[in-house]
């Protein structure tokens, strides 16, 4: 499989990654953890089988110092002792928030409530863009195959700057 297009090399592609960039960065400053924040770009990755997106946050959220135990354990995180209360509640609430078509209900109260219980209300904010966010982008990533493997950890740095 070959990718469909290259959106940074055309015109309507790159005006839209850009200002689809600055939301991204704006949660990327928020209060909330940039190690949950990498957890669940990941965990919401592979539910949605985006390879560029998953060796992207893999390897941003080793760069950030994540251990490759946690990294490895990310798809099986219920079945995990490494992650931490909070960073459960936040993996649930990926999970249900982008598997929306497999439960009649979305998000659980349950869930939400112990996301409420860990999170601030703007960290909260941050979570639920972040969430939104990486599922656009996913979709983006599999409808034009986009493929894993040559990402480098800080690679659209300067591309979010401009």
């Amino acid at each position: 499989m070959e990718t469909r297009i290259d959106l940074m090399s055309n015109e309507f592609g790159a005006k839209f990654s850009k200002r689809f960039a600055a939301a991204g960065l704006l949660v990327h400053q928020s209060a909330l953890p940039r190690s949950t924040q990498e957890l669940v770009s990941l965990r919401t990755s592979q539910i949605n089988g985006c390879g560029f997106c998953v060796d992207l946050h893999t390897k941003e959220a080793a760069a950030g110092g994540e251990t490759a135990v946690r990294l490895n354990l990310v798809a099986a995180w219920r079945e995990s002792a490494v992650f931490t209360e909070a960073e459960r509640a936040a993996l649930a609430l990926a999970e249900e928030g982008t598997r929306l078509a497999d439960a009649h209900q979305g998000v659980s109260d349950e869930t939400w409530a112990e996301v409420c219980k860990h999170y601030d209300d703007d960290q909260v904010a941050a979570l639920v863009s972040l969430i939104a966010l990486v599922n656009a982008a996913n979709r983006t990533g599999v409808i034009t195959r986009m493929k894993g493997g040559a990402y480098e950890p800080g690679q659209f740095d300067d591309f979010t700057k401009n």
